[in-house]
């Protein structure tokens, strides 16, 4: 099964892409949105038809007491239009600390801070379907 993972932040979506037997996730690329969803949407359906994906992950932000707040209720939305539009499963994935992780990896690989920048959303998804991944193996 391929999978799509999703990190969506406020001016960027990070993706990120399963091999075709769900095992290992790699870095996909961003696509800047500035809150334009609908056109989002069209973008990552485009993905999943072409790249042939079965199911999306979604990261859920958390507050670190595990409640749910502003971004993480917009992830709930972002859910419902992209199981409206695109007609695929949708799992939402705890995404604390993914960032930090992402940077961490990023930083240990002597990538510049201006690359960093370009790449860390993207990163962070591949962070976020991986986890999905390793724990339902």
């Amino acid at each position: 099964m391929r999978y799509l993972g999703l990190d969506l932040g406020s001016k960027t979506l990070g993706i990120a892409l399963s091999d075709s037997l769900g095992i290992i996730a790699s870095s996909y690329g961003i696509i800047n949105h500035d809150e334009d969803y609908e056109r989002l949407i069209r973008e990552v359906y485009d993905i999943v038809q072409d790249k042939k994906i079965e199911a999306i992950v979604l990261g859920l932000p958390k507050n670190m007491n595990n409640s749910i707040g502003p971004k993480g209720e917009l992830s709930f939305a972002f859910k419902k239009m992209l199981e409206d539009e695109i007609k695929i499963p949708v799992f939402l994935q705890d995404e604390r600390l993914t960032t930090r992780q992402a940077e961490n990896v990023l930083i240990s690989n002597d990538t510049s801070r201006k690359k960093r920048k370009k790449v860390i959303d993207s990163m962070a998804a591949t962070i976020i379907l991986q986890s999905y991944l390793d724990k339902n193996k």
